[in-house]
């Protein structure tokens, strides 16, 4: 920068810092987002492709689940992270539509480049977006239904459906069934009528290498690989157990130990657990008072115990009460599976909180197993919260982009085409369904649009995803909860957006020696062995 004084010119910024600015900084911005969003396009619907990953680890991860491929590919690009980011977010919202999150905010970019070609101002676009994702919300709300919750087909078809493009949908209900069961299991009701469902805390699944996958199941309490602490002296199984739950070290001088462990033998425990030590001394006074014990259990099982079994997790001896003792337990047992020991706290009266199950050949299937019954769980949660469903197949996208066209009459001015752009970019779905089938996407796409256009009773039709034909998905039984939907379309919108309104991007990286610093073109990479 030259001084207006004709002195030297004044550096602001460190000379080995890259800096894009205006147009170039934004269509390098779409170039990244479109190459992220080309790389899991192949995944989406039940036809979808996988993607083997090898990790920096030397593992390999197959999956076609979006999240899942994201999480382990390397990305250099800015804009290419915060599109990974976007995946997570919808993860951990709503447990579903992460791939048709990425597709749609790659879209929407995609489909903003004419528009700044022709300098149409970024705020202009943006606002027109935002006008559009309000009328889209508007419709989809208007397509949406009421189901019952309580009704375990119907909600057997909803998680289905989740899971119908996932490796497990050859497994028939097996997988929608464990779902169900753990989210049922962990529901609580509020005192203000809305249902609490912490399936993170609450809900664990436990992989376990060999068996059958028909082996796979919903305990209704909890499961750890523990053995009590004296296996020749302690019972390995106890029916209706008292159990107290500790979190202190039974590990001091003899005469405390004595003290602490006679306390604890008044309240007639049949199993005590602690999350520390608990040393040999006081293992003979326990087995000696009949108590099996269990010691360095984790502090998140403790916690699970103690909603399963309606015990109190205790800190110091002295304050043990009788309420704390856990009665809720039916079953108390040490099984031998493979060469481990497992315990097993279950037939619990009101668990709220499980363990699941999973047996299968090997570890890949089942870390893909329980990507998928992850998936599934929070399917069935979001509809349980928000018992609300969509069709499924692309229908609710073309109903919406047929209304938005509609819509689009209305607005006057540039801002017309950008809003009009929202409703062509949501045609991706019903697009990509039936690339990834094979079908003839124009003549489908075309079908499909002829279908929608003859009124508010079509609003049902989308694509079949294993045949790639156009059918009524009330029919077929193909569902979307409405969180997971609205979540996705919102998501989509609101990242487009943020890219777009990026006019500067500065690497402030001191020394660099390669040339493809971040911010210069697309920058995705798949992560190899470093």
């Amino acid at each position: 920068m030259a001084s207006p004084y004709g002195a030297a010119p004044i550096v602001v910024m460190n000379q080995n810092a890259k800096r894009e600015t205006g147009s170039i900084a934004r269509e390098n911005n779409i170039a990244a987002a479109k190459a992220v969003s080309d790389i899991i396009r192949t995944t989406l619907g039940p036809r979808s492709m996988l993607k083997m990953i090898l990790d920096a680890s030397g593992g390999i991860v197959l999956t076609n689940d979006g999240n899942a491929i994201l999480r382990e590919i390397d990305v250099t690009h800015p804009a290419a992270k915060s599109m990974i980011e976007l995946s997570r977010t919808q993860d951990e919202e709503t447990g579903d539509g992460t791939t048709s999150v990425i597709i749609l905010a790659g879209e929407i970019l995609h489909l903003s480049q004419p528009f700044l070609e022709k300098n149409i101002h970024p705020t202009v676009i943006v606002r027109a977006y935002m006008k559009a994702l309000d009328a889209a919300l508007k419709v989809i709300d208007t397509i949406s239904f009421p189901v019952d919750t309580t009704n375990r087909d119907e909600m057997l078809k909803i998680v289905k459906t989740s899971i119908g493009t996932k490796f497990t949908a050859r497994m028939g209900e097996l997988i929608p069934n464990l779902a169900l069961d753990a989210v049922m299991c962990v529901a609580r009701k509020n005192t203000d009528g809305t249902n609490d469902i912490d399936i993170k805390k609450y809900a664990k699944v436990e992989k376990i290498a060999g068996g059958s996958i028909d082996d796979c199941k919903v305990l209704k309490g909890v499961m750890m690989n523990k053995d009590v602490v004296a296996p020749g002296r302690m019972k390995r199984r106890i029916e209706n157990p008292r159990i107290m739950l500790l979190d202190l070290l039974l590990k001091m001088e003899e005469e405390w130990i004595k003290e602490t462990c006679a306390k604890i033998a008044e309240f007639k425990p049949d199993l005590v657990i602690t999350e520390k030590g608990c040393s040999d001394l006081a293992c003979h006074y326990l087995s000696k008072a009949g108590i099996s014990a269990l010691r360095r259990v984790r502090k998140t099982d403790n916690n699970r115990i103690a909603r399963a079994a309606g015990a109190t997790i205790v800190n110091r001896v002295e304050e043990i009460r009788e309420s704390d003792i856990g009665t809720g337990a039916g079953l108390f047992s040490v099984e031998k599976i493979g060469d481990e020991y497992f315990t097993f706290i279950v037939d619990c009266k009101e668990p709220k909180a499980c363990t699941i199950v999973l047996r299968g050949a090997s570890k890949d299937i089942l870390n893909e197993i329980e990507r998928n019954l992850v998936d599934a769980m929070g399917v069935a949660r979001n509809v349980v919260q928000d018992p609300r469903l969509l069709p499924g197949g692309g229908a609710v996208e073309m109903a919406v982009s047929r209304a938005i066209a509609e819509e689009a009459t209305k607005i006057e001015g540039v801002e017309q085409w950008p809003f009009r752009a929202i409703g062509a970019a949501l045609e991706v779905i019903p697009r990509t369904l039936a690339q990834n089938c094979g079908a003839n996407v124009i003549r489908t796409l075309t079908k499909l649009r002829a279908k929608h256009a003859e009124g508010d009773a079509a609003r049902t039709y989308g694509i079949d995803g294993v045949k790639g034909t156009i059918a009524d998905m009330k029919e077929l039984g193909v569902w979307d909860p409405h969180a997971v939907k609205v979540q996705s379309i919102k998501t989509a919108v609101e990242s487009a957006v943020m890219l777009l309104r990026i006019d500067d991007i500065v690497s402030g990286l001191s020394q660099k020696k390669d040339a493809d610093a971040a911010g210069t073109g697309t920058g995705v990479a798949v992560d190899d062995d470093e």
